[in-house]
């Protein structure tokens, strides 16, 4: 059996220093807010290219907590309208309604899955208060006219960085990532971004985790306060806030596998230019590439996930399975379907709710072998 992501080899791959790293923080006796904590804020903070880090609990903390932080700074309030993705994974609604904000849902791009940036501005009313990118499946998400409409109408622009870290926008057209002096990180190219440390995520932490990362230095300082508690200062008080918080474990293997993410991302890589270039089936579309021979290359995807669309997916995923080939959906449901949100269930997003239908992910890990990679493209080849 091809798993779809082998978390266990991809933890063992950073032995032993992942090992004897967990091993000195238990011995350390200090287990929340200490040392490991902050270095890697401090690392991740320099990684990504930004002046703060907060490590929280998760990644829809991250999201949560900025949203509650402008509304605790006044820049926000209940009823304020979000513009977001309908066809995100539900973790980025959920941290806007929980802070009694409304997600105003708008339809994807069919090439490349994220935010159809076309059409933000039409959603925007007078309650708009903020845009959400999701850099959906590793892909990011940006462009200089976005930044241009958010200073327009005065806007936030939140990042979900869930599951892109690593990856790099440039605004040079076919330039890649960090081979131009104009290219920047996700997580760093908004006002504020949540990010996620979910063991199977680029990555990983041993568990939960997550982080939120900005430039703003108030921002940055209420985050602080309200995951902990809303406390500044060891009992007292500033916030009515949350228990959010990073723990020392989590960041001690963070701060081990941080210096090889961009190798790992490489690697993966590989193996979606590899898919690319060999996956041939009538019927299939494949993610998004303008130039499948040099992925590699191209720093804008880490290839999180490797999706691809089918008319038949369900029967595509059963013969992949009979043939030892694990695949997972992201996502069977879209947001608007879910009982969650029941108010929404009669609204109809044909893009999104095609897009639902019809992904299948295949496997993809900085762990893969090619001839795991090579039996995969085979079967898809095979399949009709």
């Amino acid at each position: 059996m091809i798993k779809f992501l082998d978390i266990q080899k991809i933890t063992g791959s950073f032995e032993p220093q992942l090992s004897a790293a967990i091993s000195r923080v238990v011995n350390s006796g200090w287990y929340l807010l200490g040392e490991e904590v902050s270095a890697f804020e401090k690392e991740y903070a320099s990684y990504i290219g930004v002046k703060h880090c907060i490590g929280v609990a998760n990644g829809l903390d991250a999201l949560r907590l900025i949203f509650k932080a402008w509304i605790e700074t006044g820049e926000m309030k209940e009823g304020d309208e979000v513009i977001v993705p309908a066809n995100t994974y539900i973790a980025s609604i959920l941290a806007i309604t929980d802070n009694r904000l409304k997600p105003v849902l708008a339809e994807p791009d069919m090439t490349t899955y994220n935010l159809d940036l076309s059409l933000v501005e039409k959603h925007i009313t007078p309650r708009t208060k903020a845009i959400m990118v999701v850099h959906l499946y590793g892909k990011a998400c940006w462009s200089e006219g976005l930044e241009r409409l958010a200073a327009k109408h005065r806007l936030r622009i939140v990042e979900d960085n869930a599951q892109a870290a690593g990856a790099i926008w440039c605004d040079k057209p076919g330039v890649a990532g960090n081979e131009s002096p104009d290219g920047r990180r996700t997580g760093s190219l908004g006002d504020a971004a949540g990010n996620s440390f979910y063991p199977g995520k680029n990555l990983g932490a041993l568990g939960d985790g997550g982080a939120v990362t900005t430039n703003d230095d108030e921002l940055a300082r209420v985050v602080r306060a309200l995951a902990n508690y809303g406390s500044t200062k060891k009992y007292v008080n500033d916030y009515q806030g949350l228990n959010s918080r990073l723990d020392e474990i989590q960041a001690t293997a963070l701060r081990i596998k941080l210096p090889r993410l961009d190798e790992d991302n490489r690697r993966r890589r590989q193996i979606a230019m590899y898919y690319h270039n060999h996956i041939k089936t009538p019927g299939i579309i494949l993610p998004c590439a303008y130039d499948a021979d040099n992925i590699e290359k191209n720093l804008s995807h880490v290839y999180h996930l490797f999706v691809i669309r089918h008319p038949e997916r369900d029967r595509l995923q059963r013969y992949l399975t009979e043939n030892g080939i694990q695949t997972l959906i992201h996502y069977p449901i879209p947001p608007h379907k879910q009982l969650a949100y029941r108010e929404w269930n009669g609204l109809v997003f044909p893009l999104t709710e095609q897009i639902h239908s019809e992904v299948l992910s295949l496997p993809v890990s900085q762990v893969m072998e090619d001839e795991e990679s090579e039996r995969v493209a085979e079967a898809i080849n095979n399949f009709r």
